[in-house]
C-alpha cells in the first residue's frame, strides 16, 4: 500500500495526541492507569495508551521513527500476511510491549504510562532484522542499525534497573523483543537472512 497504513497510524496518533493535549480529560481516559483496568475493566486502555503522548517532543520522536521505518515493515508484512498485517503487528505490539509494565504495576494506583514507544521499538527491531547494516542517524550521526540496536537494548536494561526518569524502558525492551519474535514467526527465513546480512557488512 506504499506506506498508506503507516501514514494512517501516524495521522490517528497525532490527532488523538493533539486532542489529548487540549483536553486533559481525554488523556486521562486513554492513558494506561492500572486501577481503571483492574477495577473498572477498561481493558481498552492497554491499546489506547499507545495513541496519546506526554508532549509534542515525545510524539514527534515516536512518529518520526515510525515514518522512517514503518513503511518498509508495512511492505514486508503485506507480503507475508496480507495488506493489513502491518496494522495487526503494530496494534498487537502496543499491547504486548506494555504487559510487563502493567503486570509489575497493576496494584499501584499512582502508575500511569502512555505513548507509542513500545510499538515503535517493535517496528525498529523488525527493521534491524531485515537490514542490520543500514545507517540510522542518531543526533545527526550515522550509526549502523545493529550497533544502535545493541546499544539501545543495553541502555534500556540499565535505565530500567536504575529507574527514576519517567521513561518506560520496560516497554521499549518488550517491544523490541516482540518485533524480533513476530518477524521470525511470520517467516522462518528471516533468521538465516539476518545472519547472512550480518556477516557481510555493507553500510548505506
Amino acid at each position: 500500500m506504499n506506506g498508506l497504513l503507516t501514514y494512517l497510524l501516524i495521522g490517528v496518533t497525532v490527532l488523538l495526541s493533539w486532542q489529548s493535549f487540549e483536553r486533559p480529560a481525554l488523556m486521562e481516559r486513554l492513558l494506561l492507569w492500572s486501577p481503571a483496568v483492574q477495577r473498572q475493566h477498561q481493558y481498552d486502555r492497554l491499546l489506547t495508551h499507545g495513541f496519546v503522548h506526554a508532549d509534542w517532543q515525545h510524539l514527534l520522536f515516536n512518529m518520526i521513527t515510525l515514518f522512517f521505518f514503518g513503511r518498509l515493515i508495512e511492505q514486508t508484512m503485506g507480503q507475508l500476511i496480507g495488506p493489513f498485517g502491518f496494522v495487526l503487528f503494530y496494534l498487537s505490539a502496543i499491547v504486548v510491549a506494555i504487559l510487563p509494565s502493567y503486570l509489575r504495576h497493576r496494584n499501584d494506583p499512582n502508575y500511569r504510562t502512555l505513548g507509542a514507544s513500545g510499538a515503535v521499538s517493535a517496528i525498529l527491531f523488525a527493521f534491524v532484522l531485515l537490514d542490520p547494516w543500514s545507517l540510522i542517524f542518531v543526533f545527526f550521526v550515522p550509526v549502523p542499525a545493529i550497533v544502535y540496536a545493541v546499544a539501545y537494548v543495553g541502555y534500556s536494561f540499565w535505565a530500567d534497573r536504575r529507574g527514576g526518569d519517567n521513561v518506560n524502558h520496560s516497554a521499549h525492551l518488550a517491544g523490541a523483543a516482540y518485533g524480533v519474535l513476530f518477524m521470525l514467526l511470520m517467516d522462518a527465513r528471516v533468521a538465516p537472512y539476518f545472519l547472512q546480512k550480518l556477516s557481510s557488512p555493507s553500510f548505506g
